[in-house]
């Protein structure tokens, strides 16, 4: 076993305000391919002709022929181990919260609580127009786009490119940052602005950065104290089996007094 397992689980423990941060890479192994990646939506449809906010408002129909799709893979997709993990750590009290880049909401079903979505979800529509939300799984989707009673189109309740992050979200994200004492990274480069600027912050006052990549990021070099080259699953279950153990000796060691 990596000996960093147990170092890592040790600095977990004996933080004040652990956070983490994640991307695409950790919804891969839900079935979930990065959107970039050789078999992601963006190799078969021009990001900017799809997925930029000006494109859906000038023919919401043709993008909504790439959000059918986006649905059906978000739809199809279950949390795994490394959601669990990141779910039990926080039940546990090690992990405060999530910031995550992405819109499945994959975090909370694995029963995380303390979520900060920052570029939105795909469990509501929005009116383009009014900006009457709807569940999601109340519709049909039959005829696209699908329409709210004002006439206008509905969309994703998830930030296109062309748009900015809310601003309340943004600053809860950045207030996590500053506030942390330990930052694990998992499954994303974090290069695009303004996430990128997250790891950042949390260097800014001291974080210890644990990166969770089985590539190496422009992060590995320059911020990051722990670069483990492993798939989410793998290094998170890990990290979580030291807490657990470590959690299990202290109870048998209290018991033994």
């Amino acid at each position: 076993m990596d000996p960093r397992y147990p170092q890592i689980a040790e600095r977990i423990a004996s933080s004040r305000y652990v956070i983490a941060l994640t991307g695409a890479g950790i919804s891969v192994e839900s079935g979930i391919p990065d959107f970039r990646s050789e078999d992601g939506l963006w190799s078969r449809y021009d990001p900017l002709e799809y997925g930029h906010i000006d494109s859906f408002r000038m023919n919401p129909a043709k993008v909504w022929r790439m959000l059918l799709e986006m649905d059906l893979l978000l739809s199809r997709a279950n949390p795994n181990s490394a959601h669990y993990a990141l779910a039990r750590m926080e039940s546990s009290g090690y992990l405060k919260e999530i910031i995550t880049q992405n819109v499945d909401s994959l975090h909370q079903r694995a029963g995380s609580v303390r979520v900060i979505e920052f570029h939105g979800n795909g469990r509501e529509l929005r009116c383009d127009g009014c900006g009457r939300s709807f569940d999601r799984g109340a519709l049909t989707l039959e005829t696209v786009p699908p329409v709210c009673p004002c006439g206008g189109s509905l969309r994703p309740n998830f930030v296109f490119f062309g748009e900015m992050i809310p601003p309340s979200v943004l600053e809860e994200a950045r207030l996590a940052a500053r506030s942390c004492d330990m930052m694990l990274i998992v499954g994303t480069s974090a290069t695009v602005a303004p996430a990128s600027h997250l790891p950042h912050l949390a260097k800014q006052n001291r974080a210890f950065i644990v990166e969770v990549n089985p590539m190496p990021t422009m992060l590995s070099s320059a911020l990051v104290d722990i670069q483990l080259a492993e798939s989410a699953g793998k290094a998170l279950t890990a990290i979580l089996s030291e807490l657990e153990r470590r959690d299990s000796g202290k109870r048998t060691e209290y018991n033994g007094e």
